[in-house]
């Protein structure tokens, strides 16, 4: 394996066959079922020519003869086509299995990749992978086990009963083959890059429509629509291009090896005429020569077709499992629990992982929070944080102030795990966090961010997301505290209501009042609120604010805030400056210091 120069990995043919093999393996049953099947059925339909000539061969001496050879031809056929149905339904079965293990394993590693990853990939050419690749696999893999184990048996049964019948004719054949074999191959070969191309351009194209759906307000605020265009009409050029490239040359395949099959017929029925004036052969045996002969090519056209798809399918599949194969987060990172895997990304909008109610675990977790020396930076060759330290009791609120891009919500991904510090430590209660999974450690911590997450489903699942085994009326309670009742209840089913994705016709504000709730729910012994308010009125607001101070006294607290009205109660204030703290302590000490804190103060509040 090796990088492309859009940073995925490259896999060969022999590693994505490796892969896959380990996919089939887990259906081992299967699969040798469905070469059972394709062994009998092409046997059975290989003696069909035979019959065939021995009742040509009867027709001037035994009519009766004739009639039993016709009876065993029809059985045969219709004992073939069960035994096809069969096979057809059991390589069906193989195909959608594997795909179904294939995303599933897709899901997971989502699940365990760094958050790194998914910040510089893009979520459509994630999604396209997932989806459009594994189908395009799927294709591939229906057609291979369809016709390739049938084609192999077909070419293997016909040149053995053609050595029966005449050798010299086998002979003849066997040796114009390779020249099929090499064509289809030079072509195949040519044509596999070509296809990785237009996978990742298809990518392209989903991220592009994804990003341009998902903030279709933000497009047309800003008139943005034409250039939108511009930019698809770009990358669906470039995919039509790729696309036509690929199935041109891909295309050429059927035909070539169709012209060295013809050739071959042609062959069978010169070198067999002779054969028969020779009087070496029947004309019966002329007869199943010619069939053995269409029935010997009509596999290598059908092979050449799925070696076209097995190069398209390798190449969505080599994307596929570079995906799998991707550097997961540290191994005592990982949830040992498929059921206990929630969306990360949803994770780091919401915080909903973290605020599962831990209401035993809550009396053991004091809330000291302790950063030493921290260093942290997105790319190396831009430091970020550099030498943090701050130390937070139990119980303090602690709110981080300063300009844009100066590291707030930074500390907080550092805080929540979302990423790993690059020198220094974090400890809780005097334990190093990185000893501990991170999910064990964000149910430490409840979190609402500006950005909200409401997922597709009813009010009460979006409020139970943090505490699934909370009561009606428990979520009722914390929706009444986050002042988030009186709109729920004016929703038409109630908390019953079923929210789209995102959550539909909400508002931002209302959405922001939903993942309040969430966390007035759980009740986690450390908070952090990233402009928790930013989408809600003033009058709530200050309402909210009320019940965040009741919410938050004896736990530990983070507040991110640029209104600096909303944090001036804080037990200590944390000023930031690129990266480094420039000022430290509570409101009113920072304003008689006249400091940067001043500023930003005076700046607010300047009339």
């Amino acid at each position: 394996m090796s990088k492309r120069p859009d940073g995925t990995t490259k896999y060969g043919d022999r590693s994505v066959g490796k892969t896959l093999f380990k996919y089939l393996r887990r259906h081992t049953v299967l699969v040798v079922l469905s070469v059972v099947l394709a062994f009998a059925s092409s046997l059975s339909a290989l003696f069909v020519p035979i019959l065939f000539g021995n009742a040509i061969d009867s027709i001037l001496t035994d009519m009766g003869a004739v009639a039993a050879n016709l009876i065993k031809v029809g059985i045969v056929i219709a004992v073939t086509a069960l035994m096809q149905w069969l096979m057809a339904m059991v390589n069906n079965k193989v195909t959608f299995e594997v795909t179904r293990d294939i995303r599933n394993d897709v899901y997971v590693k989502i699940q365990k990749l760094p958050l790194k990853y998914l910040d510089i990939n893009p979520t459509g050419s994630i999604v396209s992978r997932m989806v459009a690749d594994v189908d395009t696999l799927a294709d591939g893999l229906l057609m291979g086990f369809t016709q390739a184990f049938t084609g192999i048996v077909t070419i293997v049964g016909t040149i053995y009963y053609m050595w029966s019948l005449s050798r010299f004719t086998a002979i003849v054949v066997v040796c114009v083959t390779p020249l099929s074999l090499f064509v289809a191959n030079f072509i195949a070969k040519h044509t596999h890059d070509m296809f990785v191309e237009q996978s990742v351009v298809r990518g392209e194209q989903t991220a592009l429509i994804d990003e341009m759906i998902g903030n279709e307000k933000v497009v047309k605020s800003f008139g943005y629509e034409s250039k939108a265009l511009e930019r698809f009409n770009e990358i669906n050029d470039r995919l039509a291009g790729c696309s036509l490239k690929a199935l041109f040359y891909s295309s050429t395949v059927n035909p070539s090896t169709r012209f060295v099959n013809s050739t071959v017929y042609a062959l069978v029925a010169l070198v067999g005429a002779f054969r028969v004036l020779g009087g070496y052969i029947t004309v019966g045996n002329l007869s199943a020569l010619l069939t053995y002969a269409t029935q010997y090519t009509k596999p290598f056209n059908e092979i050449s077709g799925v070696v076209t798809e097995l190069q398209n399918a390798f190449a969505c599949a080599s994307r596929v499992f570079a995906l799998i194969d991707e550097e997961e987060e540290t191994a005592s990172d990982i949830f040992t629990e498929y059921a206990s895997l929630h969306n990360t990304e949803a994770d780091r909008m919401t915080g909903t992982e973290s605020v599962t109610d831990r209401r035993g675990e809550s009396d053991t977790v004091r809330g000291d929070v302790d950063l030493d020396g921290v260093c942290f930076s997105y790319d190396k060759n831009k430091p970020l944080i550099e030498d943090f330290s701050i130390s937070v009791k139990k119980g303090q609120t602690v709110a981080i102030v300063g300009p844009t891009g100066c590291g707030k919500t930074t500390l907080i991904n550092l805080l929540m795990r979302f990423y790993d510090v690059d020198g220094g430590r974090i400890y809780i209660d005097g334990e190093d966090i990185s000893t501990r999974t991170r999910q064990d450690h964000r149910r430490r911590f409840g979190m609402v961010l500006q950005d909200t997450w409401i997922r597709s489903g009813t009010v009460l699942d979006n409020i139970r997301i943090g505490r699934p085994d909370a009561t009606r009326e428990e979520c009722i309670a914390a929706a009444k505290e986050a002042h988030a009742h009186s709109f729920i209840r004016r929703l038409p089913e109630g908390y019953d209501t079923v929210l789209a994705e995102d959550g539909g016709d909400l508002s931002a504000g209302q959405k922001q009042l939903l993942c309040i709730t969430r966390v007035m729910l759980a009740l986690p012994p450390i908070l952090i609120l990233d402009e928790a308010t930013s989408n809600i009125d003033t009058r709530t607001e200050i309402r909210i604010q009320k019940a965040f101070h009741k919410m938050m006294e004896g736990r530990t607290s983070f507040i991110v805030a640029h209104r600096l009205s909303t944090i001036m109660d804080a037990d200590v204030i944390v000023v930031m400056k690129d990266g480094h703290i420039v000022e430290q302590g509570d409101h009113e000490t920072l304003l008689s210091k006249g400091g940067f804190y001043s500023e930003l103060f005076s700046a607010q509040f300047a009339h």
